[in-house]
């Protein structure tokens, strides 16, 4: 027995159910033997460009850049748009801090906008306000960042329309919803620049990575030259510019093509998920889920229900703890980035929706692998909880 096998068995005994854990198929290894066995271990092979193109045929987008995550893709659209210390860029407050550390790499300041109700996204209405303000003040944003939060799309067309009333650059972070749609069209496609993540937890993963894509040719060349340490196209090493190592390994983008391919069944599976957890608790007073837009097809990423504290009784954090005690994966929804002590100073438009959320909203374990009986296991800790 190979130590390879022997891991598998320990990993997949320990029997915790994860939130989202990686699926990894056969087809993944022989993939990854094929790589291996080629010699293109290198930081540069033939699969990177593959699956760069494929990004872009899925997505519609002329031009890729693979990367090593998602926040290098973003610190590289920031900067191939030229954003530098004083700048202001927009940004919803419900997400992860990886949306908001880029803009202070750069120097910049972000400036949050709350989440609106029937998306959990961001509100256009606070948008356009905060635009308005900044413009009156001469310090019109650079670039509004929208998150497609959970694996749903934002409201694509009124956000794209307000950026393009106040010649903005509008930056789509795809990292939780590739596959999801909005008005037929895929996330990632309405922006000026759009990223990705492929980390373990992501539908598809490339174990860390991601990419950064765009129609306008110039800042993708811009986001490759200074991932691959801003080096100067002659044969020394030459720099006349600060650059990153931020490239992504052809070994990995080797994983990323096997991954793309199951891509909808995994999409399938988590929508599944989605519509098990919704039947079984559907029954249960002062449970709600994240609503689905109607213009909008989300990839499901995660489920998210919403407790109403003045019907339920059991507090959030302590349905977590007793999940956790029967080895069962949940987290609370993000914690707004304007409350988190390092952007505590940071402007904020807010109506308190995504305070609301991160107060009462939890995510349930939604993997593409998560089998009936894990998924099961899951409702009945929840009904006994709050029961």
């Amino acid at each position: 027995m190979s130590i390879l096998t022997k891991y598998k068995i320990v990993y997949y005994t320990m029997h915790k159910i994860y939130l989202s854990p990686p699926e990894i198929l056969p087809e993944d290894y022989d993939v990854m033997k094929l790589v291996l066995d080629s010699g293109w271990i290198a930081p540069v092979g033939p699969e990177i460009e593959k699956f760069e193109k494929a990004i872009s045929k899925l997505i519609g987008i002329k031009n890729a850049c693979a990367v090593n995550s998602g926040t290098s893709a973003l610190h590289l659209a920031l900067m191939s748009i030229g954003v530098t210390e004083g700048d202001v860029i927009i940004c919803p407050t419900l997400t992860f801090a990886g949306c908001a550390f880029p803009i202070k790499y750069c120097g910049a300041s972000p400036v949050f906008i709350d989440s609106e109700e029937d998306t959990w996204n961001m509100d256009p209405v606070l948008l356009e306000e905060a635009i308005i303000d900044l413009r009156r003040e001469g310090r019109l944003p650079k670039a509004v960042i929208v998150v497609h939060i959970y694996g749903q799309c934002a409201k694509l067309d009124i956000i794209s329309e307000i950026c393009k009333k106040y010649k903005i650059l509008l930056i789509e972070d795809v990292a939780e919803s590739i596959g999801a749609s909005y008005q037929d069209r895929q996330a990632g496609s309405f922006g000026d620049l759009a990223f990705f993540s492929f980390n373990g937890n992501k539908i598809i993963t490339t174990s860390g990575g991601g990419m950064l894509i765009s129609n306008k040719k110039k800042f993708i060349e811009k986001a490759r030259y200074l991932s691959q340490q801003a080096r100067e196209p002659v044969l020394h090493y030459e720099h006349n510019n600060i650059g990153f190592n931020y490239r992504m390994s052809n070994v990995l983008a080797a994983l990323g093509n096997s991954q793309l391919s199951d891509l909808e069944r995994r999409i399938k599976c988590r929508k599944q998920n989605y519509d098990d957890y919704k039947d079984s608790l559907k029954n249960i007073e002062g449970i709600s889920f994240m609503p689905i837009y109607p213009l909008g097809v989300p990839n499901y990423w995660l489920t998210c229900i919403l407790l109403n504290p003045n019907i339920i009784n059991v507090d959030r954090n302590i349905l977590i703890a007793n999940l956790n005690k029967e080895l069962i994966e949940a987290r609370p929804t993000w914690k707004p980035l304007h409350q988190q002590p390092i952007f505590n100073s940071s402007r904020i438009y807010n109506k308190r929706v995504a305070e609301k959320l991160y107060l009462n909203g939890l995510c349930l374990p939604s993997g593409s692998n998560l089998t009936k009986e894990h998924k099961n296991k899951v409702i009945s800790v929840l009904k006994n909880s709050i029961k």
